[in-house]
């Protein structure tokens, strides 16, 4: 079964820059079809879709993180990673990674990770 697991710094400070890994078992991130987002819970919010990389590399974010967001990815380690730039109090939240279950498009996510709590605080 695939299984995602999360990993980085549960504290970061204001203006720095979050890194987030997403080491993935039981599957390929290469495997046709297949797209990998990042997602996240802000306390006392809704969940918010970050973005997006698919099987061949390519990338999509949600418009109001675009400017300060890429997803990139290590294919050697089944991985792929979230950097979230020049970071605010407002960006702390709970970070999932996830696979979507069918479609690119569709806010429908069949595997997630644990999720893991990122705190932006001086």
């Amino acid at each position: 079964q695939v299984q995602l697991q999360e990993s980085g710094p549960g504290l970061v400070k204001p203006s720095q820059t979050l890194f987030l890994t997403c080491t993935v078992s039981g599957g390929s991130i290469t495997t046709s079809d297949n797209y990998w987002s990042w997602i996240r819970l802000p306390p006392g919010k809704g969940l918010e879709w970050m973005g997006v990389i698919t099987y061949d590399g390519s990338t999509y974010y949600s418009p109001s993180l675009k400017s300060r967001t890429s997803i990139s990815r290590d294919t050697s380690k089944n991985q792929f990673s979230l950097q979230l730039n020049s970071v605010t109090p407002e960006d702390t939240a709970v970070y999932y990674c996830a696979r979507h279950l069918a479609t690119l498009w569709a806010a429908d996510f069949g595997f997630w990770g644990q999720g893991t709590q990122v705190t932006v605080s001086s």
